[in-house]
């Protein structure tokens, strides 16, 4: 996996909290799978813009939560439909 993001968990959810953090430039996001808990975290937009701009991003990326090495996939990728700004991304535990 050479694509590693750091994040950061968030315990504010919701549609508020979402607008909030999108206007400070973070994609609100979840990590799901493995029968585990979600994860709701927060990534910064810009490295997440260039770390999906390349391929291998679709097959794998090192999510770094609170210290601790997560590797998932992307699932679903929630854009606006005029601006195509990445609204919330869904990960998936590998």
């Amino acid at each position: 996996m050479a694509i590693v993001l750091e994040a950061t968990s968030r315990a504010d959810l919701g549609r508020g909290a979402s607008r909030r953090l999108r206007r400070e430039f973070k994609i609100p996001a979840i990590v799901i799978g493995q029968g585990k808990d979600a994860i709701s975290v927060t990534l910064d937009e810009k490295k997440l813009i260039a770390a999906a701009l390349k391929d291998e991003f679709f097959t794998g990326v090192e999510l770094k939560v609170n210290g601790e090495s997560i590797n998932v996939k992307p699932v679903d990728i929630q854009r606006h439909p005029v601006s195509e700004r990445i609204l919330h991304i869904d990960f998936m535990r590998v």
